[in-house]
């Protein structure tokens, strides 16, 4: 493994880091003037997928990354609507524009009672893109890192100069958004500062919404499609059952968190090539 200040660079270019760019390699808008679908040939695998589809033909292998214990959280973000599709969320949020408003939903979305479904008294999360309200779906990223870094800003805190080419692990998981504060906490699940064994650790991750979906991927966002692939490798982890979130908690994230982080990002749309999609063993 070569940790050049070159492939540093290169690694922060790829995720759209340079120049001050922040999330836009990963989160930004779709890239306008898609190549053709024959400019992803040699990529690996590719992410979001169906988790419930096992079936992919893509030959480029590299090894799974340790369990996200042995490794640093390293950045915290969520997607409006799953970017990931499953038994679970599988209700169409329609094609979306700019990366915003595709995606999947919770099957549970359309069940939720009035009390959940109670307005806020003021925005959540609120971006150019229009705020969160009860009942919308999220799917929220632990990102980890081998590399000896502390949780940051964009997935440019993932990498370092001594480590420019880490293993990267993403433990996910879709909610819906409910007006209950007896629902999950988003703060419980963030960051502040938890340390076990070493590594930067969330204070929690759910474990209680069916086996993890475990495949090797990319990196996700909406400026990359079939025929705009993302070049680096990911360890996926992907729950396959909905659960509620209090959606008061997540706007008091979005108001001060370590990550900087205050609005729900876009999606990329769905992987279906079994080309681009590697086999789930």
């Amino acid at each position: 493994m070569k940790n050049t200040r070159g492939s540093y660079l290169g690694l922060l270019a790829a995720l759209g880091l340079v120049a001050g760019n922040a999330f836009a390699g990963d989160h930004g808008h779709e890239k306008k003037g898609a190549v053709s679908a024959a400019e992803c040939a040699g990529f690996g695998p590719q992410t979001p997928r169906d988790i419930d589809s096992i079936k992919g033909e893509n030959g480029r292998q590299f090894s799974l990354s340790p369990d996200y214990k042995q490794m640093n959280l390293c950045n915290i973000h969520f997607h409006e609507n799953a970017e990931h599709k499953a038994k679970d969320y599988s209700v169409s949020a329609g094609e979306g524009h700019d990366g915003y408003g595709g995606g999947y939903k919770c099957n549970m979305s359309a069940k939720l009672s009035k009390a959940e479904m109670a307005p806020l008294a003021k925005p959540a999360c609120k971006s150019e893109h229009g705020d969160l309200v009860p009942g919308d779906t999220i799917e929220v990223h632990w990102v980890h890192s081998t590399a000896d870094v502390k949780p940051g800003k964009t997935l440019g805190a993932c990498l370092s100069e001594k480590n420019a080419n880490p293993d990267l692990r993403v433990e996910a998981q879709v909610f819906v958004l409910v007006n209950d504060k007896s629902a999950l906490n988003f703060n419980d699940l963030g960051y502040g500062g938890n340390v076990v064994n070493g590594f930067h650790q969330a204070k929690a991750i759910p474990g209680n919404t069916g086996k993890p979906v475990m495949f090797t991927g990319s990196t996700t966002g909406p400026k990359y499609t079939e025929s705009t692939c993302s070049p680096l490798q990911v360890t996926w982890n992907v729950r396959p059952l909905c659960a509620k979130l209090d959606i008061n908690s997540v706007a008091k994230w979005c108001e001060s968190n370590e990550f900087g982080e205050d609005h729900a990002h876009g999606v990329r749309k769905l992987v279906t090539s079994p080309k681009l999609l590697s086999a789930i063993k």
